[in-house]
């Protein structure tokens, strides 16, 4: 599904050069909940960003579905972020004017096809996520998690091949996280999706099939989850206590 071989990504100040990714080889499978975890300064956020080509990276390969991605046009990149990819961000993006449905058909108003079949899968998501009750109300008028759940339905809303998210329960308490971490669950058990996340928070990389641990822009290690979620819980606390040490 997702390939990205030998990136590199360095930021310039001055003639200074900065490498922030080093050569990094990754892959997700369809249907894989895998997360990435790192300090501050890993490259976490950047490799994000080059995968949802929001910055363009300086050599490798990105791929998505089999199609290259960099080097495109911005009409072609648009294209690509609004039908093949889906985004989750830790500030939730809803547009506060427009009630919790209106905001979970944004991607569909983009590309013009509120059908019936865009307004059944807006249903079927609402549905899934547990959100009837407030599909009516502004983003204002409901809780945080209620919002992230709102921005998890979005994002599948043009059935996208890769989800991506970035920190999405970093504005949360542990009880919201949860369930958004449930939702992104739901998501890939019932509707096959493929998700991408970027987290600090070891309890939510959990519940992932596997987690990348990035230090200095190279891939540390990476875990697969292969038993219950509480040992691959302490497992993870284990490599990150590990790679924080081993400077």
């Amino acid at each position: 599904m997702l390939y990205v071989k030998n990136l590199e990504k360095s930021y310039y100040i001055g003639k200074t050069e900065y490498p922030v990714l080093k050569g990094v080889n990754l892959h997700v499978a369809q249907g894989e909940f895998v997360a990435v975890m790192g300090p501050s300064g890993s490259g976490k956020t950047t490799l994000l960003n080059c995968i949802s080509c929001y910055i363009p990276y300086d050599r490798g390969v990105i791929t998505l579905g089999g199609q290259k991605l960099g080097n495109m046009d911005e009409t072609s990149l648009a294209k690509i972020r609004n039908e093949k990819l889906g985004f989750v961000f830790q500030d939730f993006m809803l547009l506060d004017g427009l009630t919790i449905r209106e905001n979970i058909l944004i991607p569909r108003i983009i590309k013009g096809t509120v059908d019936k079949d865009g307004e059944n899968l807006a249903d079927q998501l609402i549905q899934l996520f547990g959100i009837e009750h407030i599909q009516n109300k502004f983003p204002a008028e409901v809780s945080g998690g209620e919002r992230q759940r709102t921005a998890v339905a979005r994002s599948l809303m043009n059935n996208p091949l890769l989800l991506l998210a970035d920190e999405p329960t970093g504005n949360l308490d542990s009880k919201s996280s949860r369930n958004v971490i449930e939702s992104f669950e739901d998501a890939r058990t019932q509707l096959g999706a493929t998700i991408f996340m970027v987290t600090h928070d070891a309890f939510s990389a959990s519940f992932c099939d596997r987690v990348i641990l990035l230090k200095d822009g190279h891939i540390y290690k990476q875990l697969e989850n292969h038993s219950e979620r509480s040992i691959f819980h302490s497992q993870l606390l284990d490599a990150l206590k590990e790679m924080s040490s081993d400077d």
